[in-house]
């Protein structure tokens, strides 16, 4: 897979894809359908996807809190595997998000990508102050010569499949609803980071990982599933997370902790892959380290019986 950062500066075949439009955040069940009509529409052009980076809503509210479910690396490797071949994966700044719809479908799709079909979700707004919508934008398609489709919403279950409904369901602790909706169990990905070393105190060596930007999943711990996506140790293992500010030892970052079953090695450094199965229970403060280590091996215990059934 390609990826395009500026639309100013585009190599000739990168042009003429068939591409689906959005944040694509969380890559759920919704965008999917969006890059299957995305294909359909124009099956001998490359299949692409244009999305934005920093995603427009961190740009515009930079402190607000985090609500990503992925960062831009995650993303592009669920697109990957979905087929996509071009991710115009485009700076969002001061010039972009000041173009008008009319100059956003004239500068970008048409001048600048030389997108030849554009697939969005029927709630699609873009340009400057969101003016432009999914009817806008299949008018200035017949008028400057390329395609629009308008996909409907799509629900499941009797539910609309959104990043909001996934992200309710993880803050809730129900992470097989958010499943159900993302059609794939939600990953947390990143680099392995130095910690303080308790857990191996404790017999539980863990890896530990930021969460840094990502929207957080309810704080306790979780049932996963692992992927080491590089180094010696590449692979796939079953372990058990805690997510949450570790309030046995006063602490006050949000991180996720991922424990290993049967594993030894340094992973220091490695990128994992951690999805989140089953929320098994809270965080919680215990009387002393012993009561601690004996919760720590009823998890496990409860995790390798939740893993080993799927």
């Amino acid at each position: 897979m390609r990826i395009v950062r500026d639309y100013q500066y585009v190599q000739p075949e990168d042009r003429g894809a068939s591409v689906a439009i959005g944040n694509f955040d969380g890559v759920h069940l919704g965008h999917q359908a969006v890059i299957r009509q995305a294909r359909a529409a124009a099956p001998d052009s490359p299949l692409g996807v244009l999305t934005f980076e920093p995603h427009p809503r961190e740009y515009f509210a930079p402190d607000a809190p985090p609500f990503r479910l992925m960062n831009a690396g995650a993303r592009a490797s669920r697109l990957e595997k979905l087929g996509v071949e071009r991710l115009y994966q485009l700076n969002f700044n001061a010039p972009l998000a000041a173009l008008t719809p009319r100059a956003f479908a004239e500068r970008v799709i048409r001048d600048g990508l030389g997108l030849r079909h554009v697939v969005v979700g029927a709630d699609f707004c873009f340009g400057k102050d969101r003016a432009g919508n999914a009817s806008h934008l299949r008018a200035f398609g017949a008028e400057m010569g390329f395609g629009v489709t308008i996909a409907d919403i799509l629900e499941t279950g009797g539910v609309q499949v959104s990043s909001t409904a996934i992200r309710d369901a993880l803050s809730e602790g129900r992470p097989r609803d958010a499943a159900a909706l993302l059609g794939h169990r939600h990953r947390i990905e990143g680099k392995v980071i130095g910690g303080e070393q308790r857990g191996r105190e404790l017999g539980y060596p863990t890896a530990n990982m930021s969460i840094d930007g990502l929207h957080p999943p309810r704080f306790g711990v979780y049932a996963v599933l692992v992927d080491v996506q590089d180094g010696p140790h590449k692979g796939s293992y079953h372990g058990a997370s805690s997510i949450g500010v570790r309030p046995m030892f006063n602490g006050e970052k949000p991180n996720i902790e991922t424990f290993l079953f049967d594993f030894k090695g340094d992973l220091y450094g490695a990128t994992l892959s951690v999805a989140l199965v089953d929320y098994l229970r809270p965080e919680l403060r215990f009387d002393g380290l012993d009561a601690l280590i004996a919760q720590m091996d009823a998890d496990c215990a409860q995790a390798r019986q939740i893993l080993e059934a799927l």
